[in-house]
Parts: structure tokens; C-alpha cells; sequence
């Protein structure tokens, strides 16, 4: 590993992403994603669930039905998002603060009827 690579390591946080319930197909039906991001953001802060579902919609998300996954640009209403095993009503919702080896799981509770 070159020194050059060990900075850009330590300038990214790396998390794992799952998506379930039928969300996954969104994300070109791929359940698992090692997601990077900046450990901080353009404000200098550390980035949070809030800034990882919008770089999911920006950056990973390869379907257009947007709506699916936020409205007016908050998590749909139906989906469960547990932050290592916890509700994330629990650990702060959108504002928890992500950290390197985190898991986050998006798991869709909508059946038509």
C-alpha cells in the first residue's frame, strides 16, 4: 500500500449498505453495497444517514423511480432503516453521525394491496 493510498483511507469511511423488502431492486437488484464516503462533508461535518440516502439517490441509485425511496427529500414513510442492528429511531434517525464499519440496512414494509 503506497502513502498516497493510505491518506485517500483515511480521508473516506467505508460502510456497509443493504437494502431489503423489495428495495434492492432500485439499486440494480443488488442486496449488499460497500458504500465510501468523505469523513467530512463539503460543510466540514461528518457525514450523516441524511447525506448517505441522498448519495445513494445521487450516486448509487440506478432506477428512476426515485419516489420510491424519498419524498420531498426525506426516506419514504414504510421504510425501516436499522443502523447496526438498532431502529433508527433509537440512534437519531437522518442526524446519526456515520462511522467507518457501520451497517445500515433499508428494508421496504409496503405490500400492495
Amino acid at each position: 500500500m503506497t502513502a498516497s493510498q493510505d491518506v485517500n483511507e483515511a480521508e473516506q469511511l467505508t460502510i456497509a449498505v443493504e437494502f431489503s423488502g423489495g428495495l434492492e431492486m432500485l439499486f440494480s437488484d443488488q442486496r449488499h453495497h460497500s458504500i465510501s464516503l468523505p469523513r467530512r462533508n463539503q460543510d466540514g461535518r461528518s457525514p450523516n444517514v441524511g447525506f448517505l440516502i441522498d448519495h445513494l439517490c445521487r450516486h448509487v441509485m440506478k432506477d428512476t423511480r426515485k419516489e420510491l425511496f424519498v419524498l420531498d427529500d426525506r426516506l419514504r414513510p414504510g421504510i425501516l432503516v436499522l443502523i447496526n442492528d438498532a431502529d433508527w429511531e433509537l440512534e437519531g434517525e437522518e442526524s446519526y453521525e456515520l462511522r467507518s464499519g457501520d451497517n445500515i440496512l433499508f428494508v421496504s414494509t409496503l405490500h400492495g394491496g
